[in-house]
């Protein structure tokens, strides 16, 4: 079964996007071989603000990505090669997961992560927490209910300040 990684870049004060989308604060570290981790996946799943954010940053989009974009407002005849997903997300997800391929890459969005959190369906949380304080932005997850408990499965520190953190919920 395919895994949901929310694999994502965060500001040492939790959040994963400025106060306008942007993520130029992003420090770059030449030791993150993003081949290497881009190859784990084949299907990219964000929220409509994150990939209204990506199209303008990323003309050319993701090559041999599946790009999966949850919005109730876009029309998905007006983003051809993208598959947009209405309603039902941890429907759509669960879907996914049984399906055959590599792992799904949530890619951004708070407020789905939250959503998929909840149903149950986030395998690892990924986080890249950044040498940077941002004091507001987007944060990595919007209020609402209790997270289950996580658990530690992974750490590195990088040469630049980046700390990776891989947790898995409990009992995972």
């Amino acid at each position: 079964m395919r895994r949901l990684r929310y694999n994502v870049a965060m500001s040492l004060d939790g959040f994963i996007a400025d106060e306008d989308g942007g993520y130029d604060w992003i420090v770059q570290d030449p030791t993150i071989d993003f081949d290497a981790l881009f190859a784990e996946f084949d299907t990219l799943l964000m929220g409509r603000k994150t990939y209204e954010v990506m199209a303008r940053q990323e003309p050319g989009g993701f090559p041999g990505m599946e790009v999966v974009v949850f919005s109730r407002t876009m029309a998905p005849e007006d983003h051809p090669g993208v598959r947009v997903v209405g309603d039902g997300a941890a429907e759509a997800v669960a879907e996914m997961k049984a399906a055959p391929g590599k792992d799904l890459w949530l890619f951004g969005g708070g407020v789905l992560f939250r959503t998929l959190l909840d149903a149950g369906l986030v395998d690892a949380i990924e986080v890249a927490v950044m040498p940077v304080l941002l004091s507001r932005g987007i944060p990595a997850l919007p209020p609402g209910a209790p997270s289950p408990a996580l658990e530690l499965a992974g750490h590195r520190v990088l040469p630049s300040g980046i700390v990776m953190l891989t947790y898995t919920p409990a009992g995972a």
